[in-house]
């Protein structure tokens, strides 16, 4: 059963092992590079070829290493310090990417975030990672949302904030377009210092923190970028929010860049955004939510643009039906690759030479040689080979504790580290795992996993609501409907009113419900507490609202 993790550093990173990281750097998987160190040995080497596309711009390597400096002696003229973290809310733009490289080559730490996140998570995040500075773009151009009222309530809410940074009119605060200054000499941060803190969907009512490293993320993009098999002829496309691990690293932006390759980033995954860069950029790989992918392959049988530079689809971030796998080859002409991988670090990949039946049926293998994993019962005891369990993993590349969160580490780790994934897999003989659920009480839907916890503390702030769940449902269009499921102390909400609420408080729209239903009593456990599992299955034989 799980105990208390080591304590973490001040810096909030909870340390591997001395023998482990002795084997890590002996290996070479651990190579002694920080980030910012590497963009400047791909500037080198591959010079005037293109590193990065997005929307107007076009960066070569050599230009994208010289923003990223002047970039950080402007950061470092604010007075951002190594070790400062930085609060990083862009979308898709030529700016994540240089502020990105800026911010690590200074020492200083960005909070990756996403565009959909709204002041419930990003004021919490604020706090949590006693940010100095907030980095967001100006108005969302699909829905109108000017994040400068966000920034606002920011604020007001964490004190600690000292700068706000627009991307685009910055009304009443500094324009990032700004930052620029003579590129001076800057005290390199080490490569065990935490290089980026990535964003936790997580079980519990709020959002976790997770420290990646510069040598243990730089071995994520460079290892996945061997195993998909990209060299400087491949050309990378970001639909999905690059803030995401998988769009950043998996390969991703950096693991594309790490061989030379073109990183194309798009606005959305949508077709009419994605095919006309596939085709334009002949885009080699891309990845892929499994909710998105039959919207392609529909797109794909009367879209005129030309798809046929397509390699690799990805499919990750929830499980890929067999059926749909099946169809990839035929529907878009390239390959698919299954991904299963976690931001906490383990990624496993099924490989571009695996058997199409081994690629339709799981979800991939370690990506590393080093990383160990154990499938166990609910008593911590080693299920038998082939059999469900919980999957346990340790790794170079897996984080040792999620930042300043002592009381959940001491849960969510094995006294001998190894992190507590709260997956169900079984692995096959030839050590593809199959994922088969989930005990952590989450939901998965369009690929981002959603605490049930959090919705239910926010639902049971409604007035007229005394008792509530948050359930996920099979839906064939974004993986699970958020369904949620509430006893009323009078009169019900309607959904539309429930989800206007729920944005009044500032919940992130892929976390509002799609659907609403209303129970007299919730079926419980024989501990008293309410049986999602039943629930799930009386909700599902009614007809939606």
């Amino acid at each position: 059963m799980p105990s208390a993790a080591p304590a973490p550093l001040p810096s909030g990173l909870t340390p591997w092992p001395p023998d482990l990281a002795v084997c890590y750097r002996e290996k070479g998987i651990w190579n002694g590079r920080t980030l910012g160190a590497l963009l400047t040995e791909w500037a080198r080497a591959y010079g005037e070829s293109t590193a990065l596309v997005a929307g107007e711009d076009r960066l070569t390597y050599r230009d994208l290493d010289l923003r990223a400096d002047r970039m950080a002696a402007a950061l470092a003229g604010l007075g951002i310090r190594p070790g400062d973290r930085v609060l990083v809310q862009l979308p898709n733009t030529g700016a994540f990417v240089i502020l990105f490289f800026a911010l690590v080559r200074l020492g200083a730490v960005p909070v990756l975030t996403l565009p959909a996140h709204r002041i419930t998570e990003i004021g919490h995040l604020a706090r949590l990672s006693e940010a100095v500075a907030y980095v967001i773009p100006d108005v969302l151009q699909s829905d109108g949302f000017d994040y400068r009222e966000l920034a606002r309530a920011v604020l007001e809410q964490a004190p600690t904030v000292r700068h706000v940074l627009v991307d685009g009119d910055p009304g009443p605060y500094l324009a990032l377009a700004g930052l620029d200054a003579e590129p001076r000499e800057l005290p390199e941060p080490d490569a065990t210092d935490v290089a980026l803190l990535l964003v936790s969907g997580g079980t519990t009512g709020v959002p976790k923190l997770i420290p990646r490293t510069h040598q243990d993320y730089g071995y994520n993009a460079r290892a996945s970028a061997e195993v998909c098999g990209l060299d400087a002829d491949s050309a990378y496309l970001a639909c999905l929010p690059v803030a995401h691990n998988f769009a950043l690293a998996c390969p991703g932006v950096l693991g594309t860049l790490s061989v030379g390759g073109k990183a194309v980033l798009a606005p959305s995954p949508a077709p009419h955004d994605a095919f006309p860069l596939i085709e334009a950029e002949k885009i080699t790989i891309t990845a892929l939510v499994p909710p998105l992918i039959p919207l392609w392959l529909e797109s794909a049988e009367w879209d005129p643009a030309d798809l046929s530079s397509l390699r690799v689809l990805q499919a990750g971030g929830s499980k890929l039906p067999e059926e749909v796998a099946r169809r990839i080859p035929d529907g878009l002409g390239c390959a698919v690759q299954q991904v299963f991988g976690m931001a906490e670090g383990l990624l496993n990949y099924t490989r571009l030479d695996d058997d199409p039946e081994i690629v339709a049926v799981s979800q991939g293998r370690p990506l590393c040689p080093e990383d160990e994993i154990r499938v166990v019962d609910g008593d911590g005891v080693p299920v038998a080979p082939g059999q469900v369990g919980e999957l346990l993993t340790r790794g170079p590349y897996t984080l040792r504790g999620y930042y300043r969160a002592p009381e959940h580490n001491a849960t969510a780790f094995t006294a001998d580290g190894y992190y507590i994934s709260g997956d169900l897999v079984r692995q096959l003989p030839s050590g593809h795992l199959v994922v088969e659920g989930r005990v952590k009480d989450t939901i998965d839907r369009g690929g981002e996993s959603v605490s049930a916890e959090e919705i239910e503390n926010h639902l049971l702030t409604h007035p007229s609501i005394r008792r509530a769940a948050a359930v996920g449902l099979p839906d064939t269009g974004q993986g699970e409907q958020l369904c949620a499921v509430v006893v009323p102390d009078s009169a019900s909400p309607e959904l539309r009113e429930l989800r206007l609420f729920l944005m009044e408080r500032g919940l992130a729209a892929f976390k509002l419900p799609d659907r609403l239903e209303v129970v007299e009593h919730f079926p419980l456990t024989a501990v008293g507490k309410i049986d999602k599992r039943a629930l799930a299955q009386l909700i599902s034989q009614r007809s939606p609202a």
